[in-house]
């Protein structure tokens, strides 16, 4: 089909050509039409359809086409409306099919948010050895190792083995480093309320003598100068035969401690003795015999801490001292252990071979119950004259409980 003489189509009256809604380009719409009478219809509809600019083609294609054909009159109808295909139900049907997928997806979003709700989460201010300080968002699922890894990227330190997040006592003066494994939620909620302990991202180069120098540990009874020249093969064949198996192998360590006397600032000597099961002591007139050992103290249920200027507050033998307490004991009691060494190298040997058997007998706890109960706070401050109720004191060392 061709488009008809200008002189032969119907007139146009001016009121309504200036109502028309459309434009394509051009002052008038008589004008196009003698300019383009020898073009096809379907060009002048591509053209009409080309020039919805930015627009919905579907709507606004349809709105210039009947609005052409109003222009127009009745002597035509636009081909391409009459050969648009049915609404196709594929659409209607993907999105039956997607709907169920989308309702259990959001489901399982929900369940997640409610797991992730339940998590304990503390803000944890950690100071820093310069006076500086960061602060994190720890949950109880993370790990003081993780901690670290968080502290290594906002602090941009060398990511050494030797940083440590250390809690500290003002009131006892003792401190202790956080071990890689515990939880760092779990370790602060056993804190009171108005505790003014504090935690120190500090390096401690002593953190993991006992791989370093394990001959320091395991082969403690020769001379030093003989530990000193071993060589580096025999380290590592030191740490496979004591932390490679199954179980990590105690240190046997024993010798002279000074024990302080409940409430006095007196500081006796005993004989101790390290095991797997825990501390012990041989009374006074008894043998070293295993018969006569007498337990001291077990570690499932304290930790150790190191101690700063006891030799001024408790009048102890030298500043070289540690204490064995539970951990929710925040002050000076009854059942918090006080022990003194003779030097720096011999306290070290005692806080490390501690510190690995703590290690054991928290596996073996573990071992024996594989869904352990979550750690429920407990407020010393509710047991003013009482111990934690999960508590085992230790006997003192004038009760001949034998082993």
């Amino acid at each position: 089909q061709s488009l008809m003489p200008a002189a032969d189509s119907p007139e146009v009256d001016a009121g309504s050509q200036g109502n028309c809604p459309i434009s394509i380009g051009f002052s008038d719409l008589n004008e196009s039409l003698n300019e383009m009478e020898d073009q096809d219809l379907d060009a002048l509809v591509a053209d009409l359809e080309s020039t919805s600019d930015g627009h919905d083609p579907g709507d606004q294609g349809a709105g210039s086409l009947a609005a052409a054909s109003a222009t127009l009159g009745p002597a035509w109808e636009p081909k391409a409306a009459a050969t648009l295909p049915p609404p196709s139900n594929s659409v209607e049907s993907s999105e039956e099919m997607v709907e169920p997928q989308t309702k259990a997806d959001r489901i399982h979003l929900a369940l997640e948010k409610l797991k992730e709700a339940k998590v304990r989460k503390l803000i944890v201010k950690l100071l820093m050895s310069d006076g500086s300080s960061k602060t994190l968002m720890v949950d109880e699922r993370q790990t003081v190792r993780e901690v670290l890894d968080k502290l290594f990227e906002k602090t941009h330190c060398d990511c050494g083995i030797d940083w440590s997040l250390c809690e500290t006592n003002s009131e006892l003066q003792i401190e202790r480093g956080f071990e890689d494994h515990e939880h760092l939620v779990e370790l602060l909620s056993a804190w009171t309320r108005f505790s003014e302990n504090k935690i120190y991202f500090l390096s401690r180069p002593q953190r993991y003598l006992m791989f370093t120098e394990p001959q320091l540990f395991y082969m403690w009874k020769k001379k030093t100068a003989c530990l000193s020249g071993i060589k580096e093969e025999a380290k590592q064949l030191l740490i496979k035969e004591h932390f490679g198996g199954s179980t990590v192998i105690v240190p046997d360590l024993e010798g002279k401690l000074y024990l302080k006397e409940d409430g006095k600032k007196l500081w006796k000597p005993h004989y101790f003795m390290l095991r797997a099961s825990g501390l012990y002591y041989v009374p006074k007139g008894k043998t070293r015999a295993i018969s006569d050992l007498v337990c001291f103290v077990r570690f499932e249920k304290v930790n150790i801490y190191t101690t700063k200027n006891y030799k001024h507050k408790y009048k102890a033998p030298s500043d070289f001292c540690f204490v064995l307490k539970h951990p929710c004991i925040q002050r000076e009691s009854l059942y918090v252990r006080f022990l003194c060494c003779d030097d720096k190298h011999t306290l070290s040997l005692w806080v490390n071979s501690i510190r690995i058997a703590k290690v054991r007998s928290n596996d073996r706890y573990n071992s024996a119950a594989p869904n352990p109960a979550p750690p429920k706070t407990t407020n010393v401050e509710d047991y003013p004259h009482e111990p934690p109720p999960d508590f085992i004191p230790p006997p003192p060392p004038s009760q001949n409980t034998h082993v």
